[in-house]
């Protein structure tokens, strides 16, 4: 390792030479308080940025293991000290001045959720963090006084100020952890309390707008009707009253704009833990919860739809069901299937993105068209088999169809954003119209593993690019996987992270003998053991990776059009 003062004589041997010479800079640098390592240097100012760390001991840190000695204080403690580190260099990007990204400083930009990323990692007490910086140029020659400025200036106040325990405002990470304690005492709460969900009373559903995450202004908090509220002695809060949404089969119905599909994004949001302020802090979700809709156009692979459609008038096999370009309904009942594979518990469905006639027959439809005549059996005839049998709850967004009074477990009004619980008037309601009954009482066989075949083509290849775009699709090689439908991967940094992990199960998992299944638990033990960065090689490790569930992983290899199956 090198000292402080040699990179300083190094940038003033680099000065107005030509841009590749900063790649002389590569290596570790020891700046007493911690060292600071320049890992992969760009190849001219207008390239993607350079990749450096800093790394910090333990010791220096100051943070006490009870910030970090189970798996969620962890990822908060890390979350927390992402945001102050973010926060602190925003002020310090640009002033370093020169051509094209020149003088860039730059880290995860944290959201609402409480995610893990590779941005910085404490393990043990020792913190490495890992950042973005522009080398500056005036045109494509070195202006090494402006790196200078940058590494002996900037940065040092940076990491003083955001990764030692001592300089930051103690109180504030204090209440983060104190938060997380609490979400984690309700998720695992959950189970034993036969619930699938909980929200809290005073809970802010709402966002500010549709492109924005933050909670809205002057919004009904949310109130607990009486039949649903519970108590918890959180054991940082204390008592916190709120609705615990039981497991099994529950309906939300009311007017258009009185908060349907509010509480559904907020439930679909809660496999999440928030920060504080957010208004979803205690919204908390059956962690393995995944949003069904339908999803036109998307490619499947050899799922096993049959459960739902079978007898196709083109003998096609739905049991093996592939094809390039879903239908509505095909693509919401391949999408249904891969939650079960992928170990799903709960399903959450909005009407209004659903697929009708995956969803629903009405009684007149089924007196004109016979059931032989209809390769679809309807959600709602395998609704209750699904929980019976595979233990699978269900919360249901609807506001056109009465039907489901008749299967639904618990009916809940929403009436200007607060809930009703409307389950005996519902029911009452229901007994003059007739119930519409599934072909078999139990949820009917189906197959359970697809071992998938490696992409030979893909193997062959010495560079593979790849590419996130937002949240909406990923690139690996020149395949696009589309993701736009994936309504719960909330961050561009998840995104980046599957086209990794994609590239990873292609060449080194996928052999046709270990199922999907087998690969997503082997990708979810391997990254709660060793972290995310686990998965790349050395010099892979991005700055700006989060990590999805397994849920999307497994939805993002499922979407991928080279995926092939051994039968």
């Amino acid at each position: 390792m090198q000292s402080a003062l040699e990179l300083r004589n190094k940038l003033k041997s680099i000065d107005h030479k030509s841009y590749p010479a900063y790649k002389d800079l590569r290596g570790q640098y020891d700046f007493k308080d911690y060292v600071l390592s320049i890992d992969h240097v760009q190849g001219d100012p207008f390239a993607a940025p350079s990749r450096l760390s800093v790394r910090v001991k333990g010791e220096k840190a100051g943070f006490l293991p009870a910030f970090y000695d189970t798996h969620a204080k962890r990822i908060t403690l890390q979350d927390h000290l992402t945001r102050l580190f973010a926060k602190e260099i925003s002020s310090g990007s640009f002033q370093a001045k020169g051509s094209g990204k020149s003088g860039l400083l730059g880290v995860s930009r944290c959201g609402q959720q409480v995610l893990e990323r590779t941005a910085l990692k404490v393990e043990k007490g020792n913190i490495t963090l890992r950042f973005e910086a522009g080398f500056p140029a005036n045109g494509r020659t070195i202006n090494a006084r402006e790196l200078e400025k940058m590494l002996f200036d900037i940065l040092p106040i940076c990491v003083r100020k955001s990764l030692y325990y001592s300089q930051i405002d103690q109180n504030k990470l204090k209440q983060a952890i104190c938060l997380c304690e609490d979400q984690q005492y309700i998720r695992e709460k959950l189970p034993e309390l036969s619930l699938c969900a909980f929200i809290a009373d005073g809970s802010i559903l709402p966002r500010e707008s549709g492109i924005s995450e933050r909670p809205m202004k002057g919004a009904v908090p949310f109130q607990s009707p009486e039949s649903l509220k519970i108590t918890l002695d959180l054991p940082r809060r204390g008592k916190v009253t709120g609705m615990g949404i039981p497991r099994g089969i529950t309906l939300f119905v009311g007017g258009g704009y009185h908060g349907k599909s509010t509480i559904l994004q907020a439930l679909q949001n809660g496999v999440y833990n928030h920060i504080g302020g957010d208004g979803r802090e205690l919204v908390i979700t059956d962690d393995s919860a995944v949003k069904l809709r339908a999803e036109d156009g998307r490619s499947i692979k050899s799922v096993d739809i049959s459960p739902f459609i079978s007898n196709l008038p083109n003998k096609k096999d739905t049991a093996h069901f592939s094809t390039e370009d879903a239908s509505g309904s095909t693509s919401q009942a391949a999408n249904l299937m891969e939650g079960v594979e992928a170990g799903s518990s709960l399903f959450l469905i909005d009407e209004d993105t659903s697929a009708t006639n995956f969803m629903i027959r009405d009684q007149l439809m089924q007196e004109v068209i016979s059931a032989g005549e209809e390769p679809i059996t309807p959600f709602i005839c395998r609704v209750k088999s699904l929980y019976q049998d595979l233990g699978i709850s269900s919360v249901i967004v609807a506001g056109s169809s009465g039907s489901y009074f008749h299967v639904a477990d618990t009916v809940i009004q929403m009436k200007e954003y607060v809930p009703f619980d409307i389950t005996q008037k519902a029911k009452k309601a229901a007994e003059i119209y007739p119930a519409m009954n599934g072909k078999e009482d139990h949820f009917p066989p189906y197959i359970s593993e697809r071992c998938p075949l490696p992409d030979m083509g893909l193997k062959k290849e010495d560079r593979i690019k790849i590419k996130a775009m937002g949240t909406s699709e990923l690139m690996l090689s020149k395949e696009s996987v589309e993701l736009r439908y994936l309504e719960q991967l909330k961050d561009q940094e998840q995104t980046a992270a599957l086209a990794w992990i994609l590239k990873f199960a292609e060449c080194k998992l996928m052999d046709g003998k270990k199922n999907l299944k087998q690969i997503g638990m082997f990708l979810e033990k391997q990254m709660d053991r060793d972290g995310l960065e686990s998965l790349f090689e050395r010099g892979d490790v991005s700055a700006a990776l989060a990590r999805p569930r397994k849920q999307e992983i497994m939805a993002c290899i499922n979407r991928y059009r080279k995926l092939h199956f051994s039968h």
